[in-house]
């Protein structure tokens, strides 16, 4: 399994409409290295859902429900989206803050690549993000 964070700026695409919605198409990716990302993503893995702009946080994780497809929002062949669906809502949320000041998530894309929309994880930082998402006051 690997592991995924998406960003969505929560007054296009929030995690509660996602919720809501219970499926969605991740689409609109214009940056090669986040469509190579999508490229890579699997059916079952699991992704970080990330409110960028506002809030600055993950707040949830989806699962990857369709693996990568020609993009609908373009004709253009360079261009993929996949489907996710929503698995869990964070208890509390991690704010970009509480990942900057974490040792253990000096390394992912969301510090050294901030506008990179769609990233990966490794399995320890999915896990670490799991661990503050738990034991924050």
């Amino acid at each position: 399994m690997n592991y995924w964070l998406v960003k969505s700026e929560p007054f296009k695409y929030s995690w509660e409409k996602f919720e809501k919605d219970k499926k969605t198409f991740w689409d609109g990716v214009r940056n090669y290295q986040a469509r190579n990302n999508l490229r890579a993503m699997k059916k079952g893995d699991l992704v970080m859902w990330y409110h960028s702009n506002e809030g600055k946080e993950v707040v949830g994780i989806a699962k990857v429900a369709k693996e990568f497809y020609q993009d609908p929002s373009t004709t253009d062949p360079n261009w993929v989206a996949v489907d996710l669906v929503p698995f869990k809502k964070l208890k509390k949320t991690v704010t970009l803050e509480e990942i900057k000041a974490d040792n253990r998530l000096q390394n992912i894309a969301l510090v050294r690549q901030g506008r990179l929309s769609v990233s990966p994880l490794l399995a320890v930082e999915f896990d670490a993000i799991l661990d503050l998402s738990e034991t924050k006051k």
